[in-house]
């Protein structure tokens, strides 16, 4: 059987670091950092203090009000990328088969907000259980995907996939074989996330996962620098408009690139901590460069997941010299989490939109916050520290990993005819 190609149409970003496509990606190229203090709840008593939030928002900008009330922040995030997305695609529902798009979408924790404020007015009442008829509705993760199907009457494959911090990669893997097996024809993808609330950042702090560096937020975020302490919480949503390559010339669609592979592994090692030698991590990068047909020598940037914690950042950069071996000499690495922060389910649907951008720019985006040099990692890598980089990029992986040992990694090629 002769597999589909497989081509990115459109984009939409709702992130700490701007709230549309355009506005992102000058944010990243120019290396600007979204953390700051935290204006969501009162942290007076909180280890961190600050996060990549999401700034300038009001969702009754985009949603009717009624709706937007019904919906948790993590939803309303996917509803307005996923709005832009689809503009930029120029998609027209009516002129498609409707029976052939899909929305497959990844959150790593879902409606944390209100299963939060549920609970909690549950805990201050008399017993009674008075729970808002919305509850259930606006808390499950696959809620997102639902409402997007329905917003635009799309009844393809409808669903969401949950694996912690690679929840949003492994959609895109999805929607990419649904699409190249020739089930669909369109499948909106991507994931949302938005847990910086109490219970968010007081889950992260119990375990000791987030930097504390209240002093000075901005620079927090410090993936590969000798003095990193934790990953800094962020918030928002990335869309990807994945499409068949014949459908997507026949209307005429613009082409970002194209999605030529996909690979996913375990770590089998520990809930949180990656395996030290990053055997997942290696064996995730080879399943995707295998799937694509593609060699080491064929990448040139990697976005990497790069959270800015000890051991992440070692384990997966041990992973990129032993598979890349001389080659891992000739790439350009670079986390955009150290602009962005980590938005967990999230994460893998807007990285891989800043790995679509770099190869369709010829731009690497940087590694910001670097200041000290850890004899941890090889000196002969280039993490693109503190200023974007001009090169040709032919083709860009992006990977994801996830509590539980997840690992999910795809690559984005130039489109050629």
């Amino acid at each position: 059987m002769e597999l589909k190609r497989v081509v990115v149409t459109g984009l939409g970003a709702l992130t700490p670091i701007g709230n549309t496509i355009p506005e992102f990606w000058e944010a990243l190229v120019n290396g600007v950092s979204g953390a700051a203090p935290i204006k969501g709840f009162d942290t007076t008593k909180f280890k961190t203090k600050f996060a990549c939030e999401v700034k300038n928002f009001n969702p009754e900008d985009f949603l009717d009000r009624k709706e937007a009330r019904k919906l948790d922040p993590f939803v309303q995030y996917a509803m307005v990328s996923t709005d832009e997305a689809v503009r930029d695609s120029g998609l027209d529902f009516s002129q498609v088969d409707t029976n052939r798009v899909g929305v497959i979408w990844g959150a790593g924790i879902g409606g944390l907000k209100t299963f939060l404020d549920e609970i909690s007015n549950f805990a201050l009442g008399d017993g009674t259980p008075r729970y808002n008829p919305f509850f259930i509705p606006k808390m499950i993760v696959d809620i997102a995907a639902g409402h997007i199907s329905i917003k635009y009457g799309l009844r393809g494959p409808n669903f969401s996939t949950v694996s912690a911090c690679a929840s949003s990669t492994n959609a895109m893997i999805d929607a990419f074989n649904y699409i190249r097996l020739g089930t669909s024809d369109i499948i909106i993808s991507g994931g949302s996330e938005a847990i910086i609330n109490e219970a968010g950042i007081g889950g992260f702090n119990a375990m000791h996962a987030l930097s504390t560096r209240n002093d000075d937020p901005a620079t927090a975020s410090r993936p590969f620098d000798k003095d990193r302490d934790g990953f800094v919480a962020g918030e928002g949503a990335g869309t990807i408009i994945l499409e068949e390559l014949e459908h997507a010339k026949k209307r005429g669609a613009k082409i970002y690139a194209e999605l030529v592979g996909g690979g996913m592994s375990a770590d089998a090692n520990h809930i949180t901590a990656p395996h030290p030698q990053g055997l997942g991590a290696k064996m995730v990068m080879q399943n995707a460069l295998n799937d694509a047909g593609l060699t080491t020598a064929d990448i040139d940037y990697i976005n990497v997941h790069g959270t800015s914690t000890p051991l992440g950042d070692i384990s997966e950069s041990r992973a990129i010299v032993d598979l890349f071996g001389d080659s891992a000499y000739k790439l350009n690495i670079s986390s955009t989490k150290s602009m962005t922060g980590h938005l967990l389910g999230a994460a893998g649907a807007v990285e891989a939109i800043a790995a679509i951008l770099a190869v369709k720019n010829d731009i690497v985006p940087p590694t910001i916050n670097h200041f000290t040099d850890d004899p941890e990692f090889d000196p002969k890598l280039n993490f693109t520290f503190n200023k974007a980089q001009k090169r040709t990029i032919r083709a860009a992986q992006s990977n994801t990993f996830g509590f539980g040992g997840h690992n999910a990694s795809v690559i984005f090629k130039k489109y050629e005819e």
